[in-house]
């Protein structure tokens, strides 16, 4: 459960992107909590029905949609059938991210696996946007927030596809905001910084001095929770937040201050 307080989001809707596990999961719960109905959007089903029933416990409306962000008809499917079932759309959190190997040069990597990676770290939040600011135009407004990484502010050595899309999210993050900066239409990124979700179990290796590795990256000597995501994203939608655009929230435990 998050503990955050933002501000009464009842009688809206979010649509939430990798929303069956880690980040996606404990934003669109936040969202639930803060009174939306959500839909949720993942490859797994079985992760966003699993979502939905911790938005449903909550008195919330949840649509589960399986769908690869990367493929064209499949986002725009998503967003149909929100439209459809909640007849609005006010927050978008464009999450869905994948990982790919570590520890590889742009030598090692192979093509297959940069346009895969590409396709649904940043293709995914290009779509996200394409067909969700439409429905916002039309009803006169709303929020988007994509999730980049610290990794799309500094460069980090082995993971080159992984942050190439992030470095890219960023820009689009912030080109989208400056195009619809007078359209009531608010663009945001976060830029998490190690934080305790199924991407870091396999960075770790799942073991516990991987574990303790990772967190050791971070000043503060811990890894984040993901509903300390949620809560920067649930933040970036409110009111609270209403003259932030084009911008790039890290939320990292101070890594990007070294």
């Amino acid at each position: 459960m998050s503990t955050n307080k933002p501000n009464n989001f009842a009688g809206k809707v979010a649509y939430v992107t990798g929303g069956g596990a880690g980040i996606g999961r404990a934003t669109a719960v936040a969202f639930a909590e803060a009174g939306a109905d959500v839909t949720v959007v993942d490859v797994n089903r079985a992760g966003a029905e699993e979502t939905a029933k911790q938005i449903e416990k909550l008195g919330r409306r949840a649509l589960v949609v399986q769908a690869d962000v990367s493929r064209d008809e499949d986002t725009q499917r998503a967003i149909d059938e929100t439209i459809a079932t909640f007849g609005r759309l006010d927050y978008a959190f464009n999450n869905a991210g994948i990982e790919g190997r570590a520890g590889v040069t742009v030598v090692d990597l192979k093509t297959e696996e940069w346009d895969r990676i590409i396709g649904v770290n940043l293709r995914g939040v290009f779509l996200g946007l394409k067909y969700q600011i439409p429905h916002m135009l039309k009803q006169g407004g709303g929020a988007i927030v994509n999730c980049a990484s610290v990794a799309g502010i500094v460069g980090f050595q082995g993971i080159p596809a992984y942050t190439a899309s992030k470095h890219g999210v960023v820009g689009l993050t912030r080109t989208t905001a400056l195009d619809y900066a007078t359209k009531n239409i608010r663009v945001n990124a976060i830029a998490p910084g190690v934080t305790d979700t199924p991407m870091i179990e396999r960075f770790s290796g799942g073991t516990e001095e991987g574990r303790k590795m990772m967190a050791g990256l971070a000043p503060v000597g811990r890894m984040a929770k993901p509903e300390e995501m949620a809560s920067a994203v649930v933040w970036l939608c409110s009111d609270g937040a209403s003259y932030v655009t084009g911008h790039t929230l890290a939320v990292d435990g101070a890594y990007l201050a070294r």
